[in-house]
């Protein structure tokens, strides 16, 4: 499964709150993107909103290391879904009374098949 970041994620992920929206939530872009004046804060008063505009390049950079970040995890996500159930590890260690051997082939054969890049 793929996912693609936007703008809107890198935002949400760099600041906490509602500190920010968008002049057409039909078109989050940057050039639609508004900077609230006033927030609320942990007690639920409105304050000024301590945060700024970031500028366009450094949002450009921030939803494209997101992106990476993601990307460069993929062998994590095809692991996860590779390896048995945990109630079948939990099995294999107890019922077959090897030790644990036959737990470690089946975990080694999925970090085999989707090795870290």
């Amino acid at each position: 499964m793929s996912k693609t970041y936007t703008l809107e994620n890198y935002l949400v992920d760099l600041h906490t709150g509602g500190w920010f929206g968008w002049s057409n939530s039909n078109n989050k872009v940057y050039a639609n993107l508004i900077i609230h004046p006033k927030i609320s804060n942990e007690l639920g008063e409105m304050i000024d909103n301590p945060h700024t505009k970031p500028s366009e390049a450094d949002c450009t950079a921030g939803v494209a290391a997101l992106q990476a970040t993601y990307d460069g995890d993929a062998y994590k996500r095809t692991r996860a879904d590779a390896y048995p159930s945990i109630g079948d590890q939990l099995d294999m260690i107890y019922h077959n009374g090897d030790g644990g051997a036959t737990f470690q082939a089946a975990i080694k054969a999925v970090k085999d098949a989707t090795p870290k890049p």
